[in-house]
């Protein structure tokens, strides 16, 4: 029973996915979702309580692997230098938009299908949350480059994390609009190359 409970969540998600990425999510109704999955209106709404619910759940099916490569990738103190570490970590990032479907369509409508307004503006602030929380695991990165003396004197950590988290911010906007990927997409990895080759003293 828990199983087929699962399962009919991940299709209601999955089909939030697919409406929310074809019509906007301000435009998607839950009956619009509950047809798309083949579900009920009493079937959706025994899952999720709302649209924000539902796109809550969607979200976290990127941002916790997010996290769980955050901390694996950038608080790991082992052989790899800091420095690297937050390279990895950037790089990774995009490698798994590359690669992944899901993930890619995920984005997309986060960033450019969804408008942060009425019901959604309760979103914001976790929103808010989640990137400073990738900004301080930066900032500790950066604080173990510092003390192996691979930063510029003149950088100071905090600074340097909430400027790398808002380049990649800008980068993966643009990532994402880039639908034919000759402008962004093919030069990203490069971008973040030469944009930590300038924080190495």
């Amino acid at each position: 029973m828990k199983e087929n409970a699962e399962l009919t969540r991940q299709r209601l998600i999955a089909a939030a996915r697919q409406v929310f990425l074809e019509h906007g999510v301000s435009r998607t109704t839950m009956e619009h979702i509950a047809v798309q999955a083949g579900a009920t209106r009493g079937a959706i709404y025994w899952h999720f309580d709302n649209k924000i619910e539902l796109f809550q759940a969607m979200r976290e099916q990127v941002f916790l692997p997010l996290i769980d490569r955050m901390d694996d990738t950038l608080l790991v103190e082992g052989s790899e230098d800091p420095l690297t570490c937050i390279e990895n970590f950037l790089c990774g990032t995009i490698q798994v938009l590359t690669d992944s479907i899901e993930t890619r369509e995920i984005y997309e409508i986060m960033m450019i299908k969804c408008e942060y307004v009425g019901e959604f503006a309760s979103v914001l602030p976790q929103i808010m949350v989640n990137c400073s929380g990738i900004a301080n695991k930066m900032q500790l990165a950066y604080e173990r480059a510092q003390a192996q003396d691979q930063l510029h004197l003149s950088h100071d950590p905090a600074q340097l994390a909430v400027d790398t988290h808002l380049f990649f911010i800008g980068l993966l906007h643009m990532w994402v609009k880039d639908t034919n990927g000759d402008q962004f997409r093919c030069r990203a990895i490069e971008l973040v190359k030469a944009h930590m080759r300038l924080r190495r003293r």
